[in-house]
């Protein structure tokens, strides 16, 4: 992102990938500058695109018809088409190129859509029915800090499916928020350096024998100066994402107090991507409460210590999920954090409980 500039896919685009995830702040033009590379496509070829969401809703009422509303405002219209067009109208799941008629008043709408809607949860779609003129592909907040669809990457993945056909040639944006560290994608499309990047990164991933690419691109910081930037400049953690891009980090309960080995009672870890976290049921007097840390050792005892983590195993000491328990001893754990009894080394430690708990209980706390 250039200094004074909003958004460009000039860097991404010179990698040369067919998929581009870009992350960045909320407002600083990520999908204003794909929307512009459809329209783009259109003027010079007639290519067509696709638009994907994750809700049916998202596309419903005055939020499909004001998809596009932000290009038609600032003229982009007129300074790609001239006045063959002067306006984009949203109709049963398609955007198409309007002009108004003279004697009318009325928008006249192209015959065909210059770009498709696509619902992850909603593929009322024909899948019989052929695309052959989308070129550009565009998933639209990918991130989110609430619940993913079961299988969500699969349905994505079989929406490009729909869409692509048996053909090459199709350039797939996926946008989102910095809202979050953790995402199925993350995982499911193999990106193991996601979570290290800084803002300015773009690292590249290839895959298999066809050299399928994958271009991940952290944007930087504006520059600029939002003038915006003084209605968030309360210091919380959860506002850095719409001031600067940082990602946004929930405030988790934090331990004030002291406490002696002698008090820990017992101790047992969860392995959460590639994160360990050591919690330890802890009774000082009359309180007992649960305290999870970074643990940056091996475990000692891996046969033996109770372990949670994402994978099923036949193993007697691991355990998948911690609310849904199935002895004495997981009730006992499941208690402190249905009761508001566990505390955090730091935010970032309870982001990746919380997310572990979401992944593996189905449960948003």
């Amino acid at each position: 992102m250039k200094k004074g500039s909003f958004y460009s896919l000039d860097r991404i685009k010179k990698r040369g990938a067919e998929y581009n995830l870009i992350i960045g702040e909320r407002s600083n033009g990520k999908t204003y500058a794909v929307k512009m590379e459809m329209l783009k496509a259109l003027a010079k070829d007639g290519t067509q695109s696709a638009l994907i969401r994750r809700w049916d809703e998202d596309f419903k009422g005055a939020r499909g018809a004001n998809m596009f509303s932000d290009i038609v405002e600032n003229g982009e219209i007129s300074r790609l088409f001239g006045d063959k067009y002067d306006g984009i109208t949203y109709y049963r799941h398609a955007w198409y190129m309007t002009k108004k008629d003279e004697k009318t008043g009325k928008p006249v709408k192209e015959v065909e859509p210059f770009c498709y809607a696509f619902a992850l949860t909603s593929m009322e779609h024909d899948k019989s029915t052929s695309y052959p003129k989308v070129r550009t592909i565009l998933f639209d907040e990918m991130l989110t800090r609430k619940q993913y669809v079961p299988d969500e990457f699969i349905l994505f993945m079989n929406v490009l499916s729909t869409i692509i056909r048996e053909r090459d040639g199709v350039t797939i944006y996926m946008l989102g928020n910095t809202v979050s560290h953790f995402s199925p994608y993350f995982g499911e499309m193999g990106l193991k350096h996601i979570r290290q990047m800084k803002q300015g990164d773009i690292d590249v991933y290839t895959y298999g024998e066809h050299g399928c690419k994958v271009a991940v691109e952290y944007i930087g910081e504006s520059k600029f100066l939002k003038k915006s930037n003084k209605y968030f400049a309360f210091d919380n953690p959860k506002l850095n994402m719409i001031k600067s891009g940082a990602y946004e980090l929930d405030i988790h309960p934090h331990l004030t107090r002291r406490y002696k080995s002698s008090e820990i009672m017992f101790i047992y870890f969860v392995v959460y991507e590639e994160y360990t976290l050591q919690c330890e049921v802890v009774q000082v007097g009359d309180e007992v409460f649960t305290f999870v840390h970074e643990k940056t050792t091996e475990i000692k005892n891996p046969d033996d210590d109770l372990i949670f983590t994402t994978e099923i195993t036949s193993r007697r000491n691991y355990r998948v999920g911690i609310l849904k328990p199935r002895d004495k001893m997981g009730d006992k754990i499941a208690y402190f954090y249905k009761h508001n009894l566990v505390f955090y080394q730091n935010n970032e430690i309870g982001e990746i409980m919380t997310n572990y708990i979401k992944d593996t209980d189905g449960v948003v706390i």
